[in-house]
This record gives C-alpha cells, sequence and structure tokens, in this order.
C-alpha cells in the first residue's frame, strides 16, 4: 500500500493533474471515478490506483488479472483533482486522430471550435457531439487542453468515443474539408441567416469560438455561411455548449427523417 506523499508515483499523479506538458510528454491523461474507469477500454488503461476503503468495499470489481495499487485514503485525496474523490483512478493513453479519422462516413458532421477557455464547455460540447450523432470535433490551439482533468470529468466518457484532434491552422483545416465536399457554418451573431434554414444531411460542419468574444471575424470569414441562432429578450448569445447543442441537434433532427 502506498502510504505518503512523498511516494514518487503519487508526485507524479500530482503533477499530471496540473501539467498539460507532461501529459503529453508521458502520453497519458489521468480519470477518475468508477463510471469513468468502468467505460475507459481497457487495452489503453495504463495503471490504476485505488483507495484503501475502495479496495475494501469495492474489491470484487476489479476482477482478476487487472493490476492496481492500493493507497490510503488521505494520499489518495492528495492525489485527485476532485474535492471528494471517488475512490479510483487510471492513467490511459492519449489519443491520436487525424482529419482522415474525422471523414470517415459519408457526409460527415463536425464541430469546429475557436478559443474555448472553460473545461467545462469543452466536455458538454464533446459530450452533446456523441449525443447527437457527430464524428469528430476540430480544436483551436487555443483552446483549453482537452486532457484537462475538469474537461475529461465533463466528456462523461465521450472522450472515449469522439474522434478529435488539435488543428495548427484552423483556415487550412476549414480549406480541407471544404475540399472534401464539407460545408461550414459560422455561428455568428451578425449571420445572414437564422441556423434552421441550411441543409445540414450534407457534409456539415459547425465553428464556434470564445465564450467571451465568439468566433474571430477573419475565422467566421473562411465559412462557407454564417447562421444565427435567433434571441429573444435582452439576451444577445446563448453559452457556447447550449449554442452547440441547438446546432448539432438540428442536423440530427435533418438527418433523422
Amino acid at each position: 500500500m502506498i502510504t505518503s506523499t512523498a511516494n514518487q508515483q503519487v508526485k507524479q499523479l500530482i503533477q499530471l493533474n496540473k501539467k498539460g506538458k507532461l501529459r503529453d510528454a508521458q502520453d497519458v491523461f489521468v480519470v477518475e471515478g468508477p463510471r469513468m474507469f468502468r467505460e475507459a477500454p481497457k487495452e489503453r488503461i495504463e495503471k490504476i490506483y485505488i483507495s484503501e476503503s475502495y479496495f475494501k468495499n469495492q474489491r470484487q470489481e476489479m476482477g482478476s488479472g487487472i493490476p492496481y495499487e492500493v493507497v490510503q485514503d488521505s494520499v489518495f485525496k492528495a492525489m485527485c483533482d476532485t474535492q471528494t474523490p471517488q475512490g479510483i483512478l487510471c492513467l490511459v493513453k492519449q489519443y491520436h486522430y487525424t482529419l482522415k479519422d474525422l471523414l470517415k462516413k459519408t457526409n460527415p458532421l463536425l464541430l469546429i471550435l475557436e478559443n474555448i477557455q472553460d473545461p467545462g464547455n469543452l466536455g458538454t460540447m464533446m459530450r452533446t457531439a456523441e449525443g447527437a450523432g457527430a464524428d469528430g470535433v476540430i480544436l483551436s490551439t487555443g483552446c483549453v487542453d482537452l486532457y484537462n482533468p475538469k474537461t475529461i470529468r465533463s466528456t462523461m466518457g465521450s472522450v472515449y468515443r469522439v474522434p478529435f484532434l488539435q488543428a495548427g491552422d484552423l483556415k487550412e483545416t476549414i480549406a480541407e474539408l471544404k475540399g472534401q465536399g464539407v460545408s461550414t457554418y459560422a455561428a455568428f451573431l451578425d449571420g445572414a441567416k437564422s441556423y434552421g434554414e441550411p441543409d445540414y444531411r450534407k457534409g456539415t460542419a459547425f465553428l464556434l469560438g470564445n465564450e467571451g468574444n465568439g468566433l474571430t471575424r477573419e475565422l467566421a470569414a473562411c465559412a462557407d455561411t454564417c447562421i444565427r441562432i435567433p434571441m429573444e429578450g435582452k439576451l444577445e448569445s446563448l453559452n457556447v455548449s447550449a449554442a452547440s447543442a441547438v446546432l448539432l441537434y438540428e442536423a440530427h433532427r435533418q438527418r433523422s427523417r
């Protein structure tokens, strides 16, 4: 049993929770909680840590043949990013997708995100993308780290199932998508069309921007069409994760006819 925060593995886990560069260097990310553990592809799990109390109460869940480390409860809490740890965490191998992976299906549905800063928003949009049947999410280099522990928790497991990639140059990526027959739609306050007007049954990519500033005009200009979500009352816009849900589910509705 690991009984001290001076243990090298404990120190490493604390740093992995904090530092994206270290996660990238070791090609892993940290997953907390029984649900996220159960949904993780077993072949991608590198290491498992369980608290002493979890070991006593849920030992049978671990099964045979899965190596794990038991950690004293107080030390386990220090290892976790959450305030109330659920007794189990694991290291999972990072994913490495290409644009080709996101374009495998005919008429793909994609989400392109520019400079999203809130981990909860990004995780929620990954989850929404899975629910609406999207084929992938493309991130600008200015987005919050997808492997941030808060983002991972917010995905509720979708990180295991929704292909994603970080694009070095979104404008180039959009040009590539157009070359593959994917129509691009920028969610923009000055959009010429209401979001319900276009036909999203063919290859479609929605562009959404930063929580405070929205899409940059430069990127919005790269899209085929700028669309808007009509607002009643005194609101100017929706939260970006809510906007992604409106757009993705409109595409889902059209494609389900």
